[in-house]
Formats: structure tokens, C-alpha cells, sequence
């Protein structure tokens, strides 16, 4: 394995850093702020890393970054096509193909709206509902994306092979989301005939979900645009909240957002919950914080 240009990494991603706007990624600008750009823990927060770890890149130190790091760097840093394989080749990584998964990148489009809701809870997920990047809203509604690949990366799977995904919508909705789930996997799937990552998916949870396969053999075809849903959320119970999705051009990537109309609960719960932020006040988690991703279960794709 080719060592790691340490140096020349480090000065690439102060340099990204320096560039970025607080208001552009949806932070405050703030009085006191001494450098141009984002602080480094600023960087940290919006990759999902620690402060320590990315100081110590940026110092020109530390174990080489892994693929699912500098994938994460590349959207915090909001980097572009070329500067992210730049970033990868610096690091002596395989630049990931233009595909899915964690280690995609953002189309530039959706995360330029990403960044500018700020008010309410929005991801880009793929359309094997793989969540890419949320803003700090949606990690306080959902719950941080999970840190796994392969087929748990994607909601649906673990929506019909684990039980505990299930628990971010009361019981008596999980019929509706299941049905929404399959009518819109079997449109993803005939627009990616040939893509073995979608056919393995579609088989694996054919044969894993006997409740996948009796409604994929319904044949039900509905993409998801719009949707109303009753998310339970920790601390703040059941907030009930319409899902809007607007597509990439290719339909490959998506960005969701959620609102409730002025005047509702559902409105009232939104801001209470931009007070509340990431803090989880279950009574089971509370006096400790996880890692990111470390609750998988409250997860919506």
C-alpha cells in the first residue's frame, strides 16, 4: 500500500475549509469567529467525526482515512466530482465509482438545497433509501445514518429484517410504510434491470422477508413523492409531519424533507425540536451518548 501524502492532504482540506461559509452549510456566522471559513470542529460535526481526529489530519498526522471518512469529508467540505477523486488519490484510496451507497457523492444540486433548509428536517437518501447526508434537523427528528454497508446500509432492508427499524412509526402505520416501501423498490428496480446491487437486494430480502415477497408479488408500482407521516420520536412522542421528495435527474438520489402545515402540533413539535437538537431524552439512553450511527433503529428512508 502507497503511503499516505500527508502533507499534501492536510493542506487540500484547510484549504476546502477555508472556502466554506458558516451560512452556506447552515451555521451561524457568529461575532467572534477568527477564521475565514469553518472551524475544524465545525468540519468534524458535519463529517460525523470527532474533532481530534480531524485536527490530526489536518496537522498532517494519523492513520490513513478510510473510504468511509473521506466520503464523509467530501460532503462536509462540499467538495465537487474533481476535487473529491483529488482528495481520494491524496489519501492512496480507490476513488468509489459514481454509484450508491455511503461513499456516493451528493449530486451538487440537492445539496445545494440541503443547505439551505435550515428550518426543517432534511437527508438525501438514494433510492435504495441509503441516507447520504442529513442536516442537523433530521439527525434530532430520525437519528444519525447508521455507519454499515452492504445491504444494512439501505432502510428498506433493514425495515423488513430487523425489527427494531420498525420502531420509528407506531405499529399500526408499519403495514402502509411496508406496501410504500416494495411499490416503490419495484419502480427502482426495473428503471436498474441490470444493476446487480438492486437485483441482490430484491433476492436477498425475497428470501429473508416472507412479508417482502407476498407484497413484491403484488406487482404494486408507485415511486414515493409525497407522503404523511407519524414519526415517534423519544422525547417529543408521535409528531405527525408530510415527507416531500424531490429527485435527482437521473432519480438516483433524493432529497426528503419534512413540514407541518403553520398552526399544527405537528408545527409546534418541529420548533421545539430545534431546541432540542441531537439530544436524546429516552429514558434508556439517557447519561449516554453513542457513537454515530450507534442507534440503528431510528432510521427513515
Amino acid at each position: 500500500m502507497k503511503r499516505v501524502n500527508h502533507s499534501a492532504l492536510a493542506a487540500f482540506l484547510k484549504s476546502r475549509r477555508d472556502r466554506i461559509r458558516p451560512s452556506g452549510v447552515g451555521l451561524p456566522h457568529g461575532p467572534r469567529r477568527r477564521v475565514p471559513g469553518l472551524r475544524r470542529e465545525e468540519v468534524a460535526q458535519l463529517a460525523g467525526l470527532s474533532a481530534d481526529y480531524y485536527t490530526e489530519l489536518e496537522r498532517g498526522r494519523g492513520a490513513q482515512p478510510s473510504v468511509q471518512v473521506l466520503a464523509a469529508l467530501a460532503r462536509a467540505l462540499r467538495l465537487n466530482g474533481d476535487e473529491r477523486d483529488h482528495l481520494f488519490h491524496l489519501a492512496h484510496r480507490p476513488v468509489p465509482p459514481a454509484a450508491q451507497g455511503p461513499t456516493a457523492h451528493v449530486q451538487p444540486g440537492l445539496l445545494g438545497l440541503l443547505d439551505r433548509l435550515t428550518t426543517t428536517p432534511a437527508q438525501v437518501i438514494t433510492d435504495v433509501h441509503e441516507t447520504l447526508v442529513q442536516n442537523p434537523l433530521a439527525v434530532a427528528l430520525l437519528g444519525p445514518a447508521p455507519v454499515v454497508r452492504g445491504p444494512e446500509a439501505s432502510f428498506v432492508y433493514r425495515w423488513f429484517t430487523d425489527p427494531d427499524a420498525r420502531g420509528i412509526y407506531p405499529a399500526e402505520d408499519h403495514p402502509h410504510h411496508s406496501r410504500v416501501f416494495v411499490a416503490d423498490l419495484q419502480a427502482v428496480a426495473a428503471r436498474r434491470a441490470d444493476d446487480t446491487e438492486v437485483t441482490r437486494l430484491v433476492a436477498t430480502l425475497r428470501r429473508r422477508s416472507p412479508e417482502f415477497s407476498g407484497l413484491w408479488d403484488t406487482h404494486d408500482v408507485a415511486l414515493r413523492r409525497t407522503d404523511h407521516k407519524r414519526i415517534v420520536h423519544p422525547a417529543l412522542g408521535v409528531i405527525e409531519l408530510d415527507c416531500h421528495s424531490l429527485f435527482s435527474e437521473d432519480g438516483r438520489q433524493r432529497l426528503l424533507w419534512f413540514s407541518a402545515p403553520p398552526g399544527t402540533e405537528g408545527a409546534a413539535q418541529l420548533e421545539l425540536l430545534s431546541v432540542i437538537g441531537t439530544h436524546d431524552l429516552s429514558p434508556e439512553r439517557a447519561g449516554r451518548a453513542g457513537p454515530p450511527g450507534e442507534d440503528r433503529g431510528r432510521r427513515s428512508g
